[in-house]
């Protein structure tokens, strides 16, 4: 594990909000958070079943951990009322950023909700952390939003702006980290071409030339907990993902 130490000096004994806490990449980062001995974790999501869950998922912890250190919290990060209370009851010290739309086809059909979560639920959260002196934010974003092309870039890109600017407003540590392709992570191709396969095929591919970049679910939240560790002042982190990789 690069960087340990420096992310369980962050880490230890803090408040830690994770949002999207249900998502492959949310469950992780309370895994690996875990482990470095948070005061506790408040895993926020949407979705009810994905959270109700990811106890299980938390393999670093026993159950009375769970039960004492860990917080399941319905909620849509679009609903200020409900974060606000949230930020009040908790007063969370470091914030991690996974909740998003990011299916690219499927955004490009649902642009009022891409705009709402993606751009609206983070002006919403950063407002909280500014008003409860939050000290570390760390957006989860992708790197569609560089020089976008869809809706779903498009929105993350306004994303990372408003962490940037709150940034520079506060002089804090709120940062930004994207990735591409993480290998099995809910949505992503992989489980896509694993049903195809298992249907006898055919396996859809957009072009026998393309290309991609990916890293493992594991990969991809050591790079996070790296970023808020190091992050200084807005800063945007991009994983060295090695070489691309051709998809068929």
């Amino acid at each position: 594990k690069v960087h340990s130490r420096r992310v369980e000096a962050l880490l230890k004994d803090k408040k830690v909000l994770v949002t999207g806490a249900g998502g492959s990449i949310g469950a992780e980062l309370c895994e690996q958070i875990a482990r470095c001995h948070p005061a506790r974790i408040i895993a926020l999501g949407h979705g009810e079943n994905s959270l109700y869950r990811l106890p299980d998922e938390i393999t670093a912890w026993s159950k009375e951990k769970k039960d004492e250190h860990l917080d399941l919290v319905v909620a849509d990060i679009r609903d200020d009322t409900r974060m606000d209370a949230i930020f009040k009851r908790f007063q969370p010290e470091v914030v991690y950023h996974t909740a998003a739309h990011k299916h690219v086809p499927l955004m490009e059909e649902n642009l009022e909700e891409a705009v709402t979560n993606n751009i609206e639920g983070t002006q919403s959260l950063i407002r909280y952390c500014q008003k409860y002196g939050v000290g570390h934010l760390v957006l989860i974003s992708t790197d569609k939003a560089v020089e976008p092309t869809s809706v779903m870039g498009m929105t993350k890109r306004v994303a990372e702006k408003l962490v940037l600017q709150a940034a520079h407003e506060m002089g804090k540590p709120y940062v930004t980290v994207r990735f591409g392709n993480v290998l099995g992570s809910r949505g992503s191709v992989i489980p896509l071409f694993q049903s195809q396969i298992a249907a006898g095929g055919p396996v859809t591919i957009t072009h026998p030339e393309m290309e991609r970049y990916f890293m493992t679910i594991q990969e991809a939240v050591q790079l996070v907990l790296q970023a808020s560790a190091l992050g200084e002042c807005g800063e945007i982190f991009v994983l060295d993902m090695g070489q691309q990789v051709k998809i068929v």
